[in-house]
């Protein structure tokens, strides 16, 4: 899977082995368990580290590092998405604000410049709605998601309702 994420192979089977092990694991049985060098082990622990998806722990008398994964689902979801959103959407952000800056020279970059103040837009919009899922908590966020497209019935029949209600009221 974190190969599909974007993440390498060597990382995603780190993240795999700590999140399914209820203890804490140190470097060195970490690659024992999955047969790799431990110079890959410490390059993987540096990455998780840098996505905010592990924690270290020490355990008295003993100077080695100790790891482990975040507990809940629902913050590893959390984690997930605010390190892409910072590595991904806020750069991509910039450079479409950047772009709308310049004036169009030809009728060719007009068109291309409005089209992506509408990616931007999008974009933004996306962006604005994740921070309001932040904020959401875990229970609130899984009744949101389980309501899948009843979101949308809802929505149209709003639609429906408002729509009738502006059409009755000339009428009055």
């Amino acid at each position: 899977m974190g190969s599909r994420w974007g993440v390498n192979r060597t990382v995603g089977q780190i993240y795999a082995l700590l999140f399914v092990t209820e203890r804490s694991l140190h470097a060195d049985d970490i690659g024992e368990k999955l047969g790799i060098s431990r110079s890959n082990v410490s390059f993987g622990l540096k990455e998780l580290q840098a996505w905010g998806l592990v924690r270290l722990t020490r355990v008295p008398g003993d100077r080695r590092e100790y790891f482990s994964s975040l507990g809940d689902v629902w913050e590893i979801f959390r984690v997930v998405a605010a390190e892409r959103r910072r590595r991904e959407i806020a750069p991509t952000l910039s450079v479409l604000r950047e772009s709308m800056l310049v004036k169009p020279g030809a009728p060719d970059d007009a068109f291309a410049q409005e089209r992506m103040r509408e990616m931007y837009e999008l974009v933004d919009l996306a962006n604005n709605w994740f921070d309001d899922l932040q904020r959401l908590s875990p229970e609130s966020l899984a009744q949101l998601m389980r309501m899948g497209n009843k979101v949308q019935k809802l929505l149209s029949a709003k639609d429906r309702l408002l729509g009738g209600a502006k059409a009755k009221e000339p009428d009055a």
